[in-house]
């Protein structure tokens, strides 16, 4: 029971990181080529700053998750000692706490005995049982960071390079823009589909809002480009 729901905490964790990744690698680039496009003319030079954006965008997207999963994890370790301090320090109150969480699970105080006595007597027990039950904190798998960090990276990437990639073929960069809204906004309905699959949520309401979103930005870019 314990590994499955490991597997089920890391695999909720992978689609996280490839949702952010991918969602603001399509939308982003998108809408940058799209206001680009809209005030010059060369493709190269849209490219050129795209590609620039996808590797700016990637490294700051992939440090974010580094940043929030080693912060996810310094967090569990000082509410994890402090845990420990107050069982040493206030065990009767601790004990106590033990007992009101288990009447919110309709045990009495009675029948609820022995668990808070046995946790008590064993520290590390105690410490693991307030931490998942009081605080509601899981520990953080070591080399989350990492893997957060390189995931998101590298879905900004690929998603970076779908709207980003008409603009090689082309010489004229709104044929090069038709292209691209074409096929970012199949790309994005398609992410937004296959997100709600994985998320469990509605998946055609996934693949409009996600499409919707991406349509704006690049809208609002094209239009302020356009009256530079």
């Amino acid at each position: 029971m314990s590994s499955h729901a490991e597997k089920h905490f890391l695999s909720s964790d992978l689609v996280r990181d490839i949702v952010i990744g991918m969602s603001d690698g399509l939308t982003v680039p998108f809408a940058l080529a799209a206001g680009l496009s809209g005030a010059a003319q060369s493709t190269g030079v849209i490219v050129t700053a795209g590609l620039a954006e996808i590797a700016a965008g990637s490294i700051a997207m992939g440090l974010g998750g580094f940043l929030a999963g080693h912060n996810d994890r310094q967090h569990y370790q000082a509410e994890r000692k402090r845990e420990f301090e107050e069982v040493e320090r206030i065990p009767e109150q601790e004990k106590q706490e033990i007992t009101d969480l288990m009447l919110a699970y309709g045990v009495s105080a009675e029948r609820s005995a022995p668990l808070v006595e046995a946790l008590a007597a064993n520290p590390e027990a105690w410490v693991n049982f307030m931490m998942r039950f009081e605080l509601g904190l899981e520990e953080p798998d070591p080399g989350r960071a990492w893997r957060s960090a390189l995931t998101i990276a590298a879905a900004y990437a690929v998603g970076g390079v779908i709207p980003l990639s008409p603009y090689y073929f082309v010489s004229e960069a709104r044929n090069g823009l038709l292209c691209s809204v074409a096929l970012t906004l199949a790309a994005l309905a398609l992410f937004g589909f296959l997100k709600g699959k994985a998320t469990g949520s509605a998946a055609l309401t996934s693949a409009f809002q996600t499409t919707l979103i991406g349509a704006l930005a690049a809208g609002a870019a094209f239009l302020v480009a356009g009256g530079l």
